[in-house]
């Protein structure tokens, strides 16, 4: 495909995106923007330096690793530098998003669709304003190297996605109904999903009354528990963050325990979603990746350079956000594995505690935080009154031990809008999931 020059790595990413959005405020077209673009990342390595190029003018790919090549020191033993050696090398297409690609379906379709929802949020006064999104996206990828990989393969998702302001007793309170599928066709039959989060919103709104600060045992929705799982431990599983630092080594020697026996968390990108990923940015495979098996430190997550660096393996995690940016150590899909439980035992085992709904955003390394949007008390096992949660918080580490029960089905949450953030790539997609997850002695304000 390329002439790739002696004694160098050299490897290439083609990424073709087509995309929709369509705004509608207030009942009021803002936006119906349809995107097309592609371009290519090349990457030179003559084991000392990195040499990089991004360009839109795919015609000139050869152009780019020849100018790249001009700048580089050959290298007669390049194949044997430990990155290369940590790479895999791959040869296989997943294009399985053909057959039902987002770019066929009319604009016209897309429009009508999310006016079609429009009536539902007409029936309430409380609504003071209402916010309508329709996105879609394809993308193709294609990977190719020196050494020998050859990968390609496609994303796509469809998405509805609703902001609605909701006021009841001068207090604001947003409701945000998502619908996220892998095709169009997907969305079709959403209306009653949409509409009873809706209901729940409303009346969430009405009768919601301010929490008693104190700690409480928490049950975190598998949403809430996986954006637990990204934010207090996948950031600190990304196996850059341990480059040059030995404190931080030894911290996070694999083999430690550092949570309850019942504990599971994983990452990968082998399932569809906003996380799917089944080659990462280096052609190397989506695995699943425990990072905590059993309460034990089992796993991290790595590029071929932080897998070089620590003599460990890839794991599919080298990641970018788009061909302008060369790929870094990122999660894919990352959650809590599931427990024995079911979600009515779960439940039962709690007199006194808070049901963790939803949130609106969460933070954390070493303590953690999350911002209810949702949240209910539990009384004798029973989810009860609706409350209104500031904060709840916790020292993740104390917090991995505190959990003590888990539910037999994960479920995994994908987002269209938004998405990781890390150095200046974002928003990343991923996803994040899990059980219903209880734990206890949870700070709350």
């Amino acid at each position: 495909m390329f002439n790739f020059p002696k004694d160098l790595f050299t490897d290439v990413r083609i990424e073709e995106t087509y995309t929709t959005t369509i705004l509608i405020n207030d009942k009021k077209v803002s936006q119906n923007k349809v995107k097309t673009e592609k371009g290519a990342m090349i990457r030179i390595f003559d084991g000392s330096k990195w040499y990089y190029s991004s360009i839109t003018d795919t015609d000139k790919i050869q152009e780019e690793i020849n100018n790249l090549a001009k700048m580089a020191i050959p290298n007669p033993d390049i194949n044997n530098h430990p990155i290369m050696k940590a790479m895999e090398i791959n040869k296989e297409k997943v294009m399985i998003y053909q057959d039902n690609n987002v770019n066929k379906i009319p604009n016209s379709e897309k429009m009508n669709l999310i006016l079609s929802y429009q009536d539902i949020f007409d029936k309430y006064s409380d609504i003071k304003s209402c916010k309508m999104i329709y996105s879609d996206k394809h993308l193709e990828k294609h990977i190719v190297s020196s050494l020998g990989t050859d990968v390609a393969y496609d994303q796509q998702f469809a998405s509805l996605n609703f902001t609605c302001v909701i006021v009841c007793n001068n207090i604001p309170h947003y409701s945000i109904p998502r619908i996220y599928k892998t095709s169009f066709e997907q969305l079709s039959n959403c209306r009653d999903e949409v509409e009873a989060e809706l209901k729940e919103d409303l009346n969430y709104a009405a009768n919601a009354q301010s929490v008693i600060p104190g700690v409480y045992t928490c049950v975190l929705s598998p949403m809430v528990a996986g954006v637990f799982a990204h934010e207090s431990f996948g950031h600190k599983s990304e196996a850059d963050f341990m480059i040059g630092d030995e404190t931080m080594k030894k911290e996070w020697k694999l083999g430690s325990r550092v949570g309850s026996e019942n504990l599971n968390i994983l990452d990968t990108g082998m399932y569809e979603g906003s996380g799917y990923a089944p080659f990462d940015d280096e052609g190397c495979k989506a695995k699943e990746n425990y990072l905590i098996k059993n309460g034990i430190l089992t796993g991290r997550l790595h590029s071929s350079t932080t897998a070089a660096d620590l003599e460990e393996k890839v794991t599919g995690n080298a990641r970018a956000l788009n061909f302008e940016y060369e790929p870094i150590v990122r999660m894919t899909n990352t959650f809590i594995g599931a427990g024995n439980m079911t979600k009515e035992e779960l439940f039962a085992g709690v007199k006194d505690g808070l049901y963790i709904a939803d949130y609106i955003h969460g933070s954390g390394m070493s303590t953690f935080t999350i911002a209810p949007r949702k949240a209910y008390r539990i009384v004798d096992g029973k989810i009860a009154e609706p409350v209104r949660i500031s904060v709840i918080s916790g020292n993740v580490m104390k917090t991995l031990y505190n959990i003590d029960g888990l539910s037999q089905n994960v479920i995994y949450c994908s987002s269209a809008l938004g998405g990781c953030g890390k150095m200046e790539q974002a928003p990343l997609p991923v996803a994040n999931g899990g059980p219903y997850v209880r734990v206890n002695n949870i700070n709350v304000q």
